[in-house]
């Protein structure tokens, strides 16, 4: 019998991205692969973000903007979607190439992948530090994750990005789909259970995106302290693939000698930032569950390996 033809959406949730719109959308249309739907899921924009996908014919859900939830909000678009894949991205990941989506969902030709997710390149503009994290994070060679990697590479194993990144639907729902509990890292949570059911994360690098951040000192205080958060409700992660400090002294030290020969007047401003990301993630390691709540804990899944399909191109 032969193969059938893989089907994939695309979902983007969106908040008063007006600004960044024209060149997401216009890299969008680029794409040499066609979605099956485009969703985008607006919290309550008020700079006409909504009207702009409408006009360039995305379907539109408008959502409170207090109702947004990192896993809970893209967890929609897993409940409405019938497509084998959802690719999801963020507004502000603009495709660097037409072939983008493409190469990213040729990853699934593998049965065994049930997520992916592309490289990262900075902005333009990008300052050192800043281009840094993601020449670090997001290296020039594709590799694919598994459960017989955690030895060498620890939590590096189940590290992925929802500002691009796929899923194998049915998979995504085995798993339980996203957390409803956090507001951060819903991605590393079902990456993790993903590998723990002997599964495949594939990093792509041949599908780039255009995608960095300028973090203050306050920004990383917060994000760190949101990780450390998320690894106190699900510690079940640091105990099946170990903590991150070992990665993190190998970023420090990747990053300084970055710095050294660009741009040594950022090392002062590097070595702060550290010190911000630890504080914070050290008080979120420490922030106390809500009343009633409880650790999360890992639960199984039965894993049914898909029928054996080809990209729609």
């Amino acid at each position: 019998m032969g193969s059938s033809r893989i089907s994939f959406s695309i979902c983007v949730p969106t908040l008063n991205a007006a600004r960044e719109w024209p060149a997401f959308s216009a890299a969008l249309r680029e794409q040499t692969a066609e979605p099956d739907m485009v969703l985008i899921i607006d919290s309550s924009s008020d700079d006409g973000t909504a009207e702009l996908a409408e006009d360039d014919g995305y379907k539109v859900l408008r959502i409170a903007r207090s109702d947004f939830r990192h896993g809970a909000t893209r967890q929609i678009a897993v409940d409405q979607t019938r497509s084998d894949l959802l690719v999801f991205l963020t507004q502000d990941a603009v495709l660097a190439s037409p072939h983008s989506i493409e190469h990213l969902l040729r990853a699934f030709d593998d049965p065994a992948v049930a997520a992916a997710y592309g490289r990262q390149l900075p902005r333009a503009g990008a300052g050192a530090i800043e281009a840094h994290a993601r020449l670090f994070n997001y290296p020039d060679e594709s590799h694919v994750s598994s459960l017989e990697d955690v030895t060498q590479r620890g939590f590096k194993t189940i590290f992925i990005s929802n500002s691009f990144a796929a899923y194998r639907v049915n998979l995504l729902r085995a798993a339980g789909g996203f957390p409803a509990d956090v507001n951060f890292g819903e991605d590393t949570v079902v990456a993790a259970l993903l590998v723990l059911s002997r599964l495949k994360i594939a990093y792509v690098a041949e599908a780039p995106v255009f995608h960095s951040h300028h973090y203050s000192w306050r920004d990383e205080y917060r994000r760190y302290r949101d990780i450390g958060a998320l690894h106190t409700l699900h510690s079940w992660m640091l105990d099946r693939f170990g903590g991150a400090s070992g990665e993190g002294m190998r970023f420090l030290l990747s990053q300084l000698r970055f710095l050294a020969r660009s741009a040594p007047g950022q090392i002062p401003a590097a070595l702060l930032s550290t010190v911000c990301k630890y504080a914070g993630y050290q008080v979120g390691r420490r922030r106390e569950l809500p009343p009633g709540a409880a650790r999360a804990e890992y639960i199984p899944f039965e894993v049914r390996q898909p029928e054996e399909k080809t990209l729609r191109r």
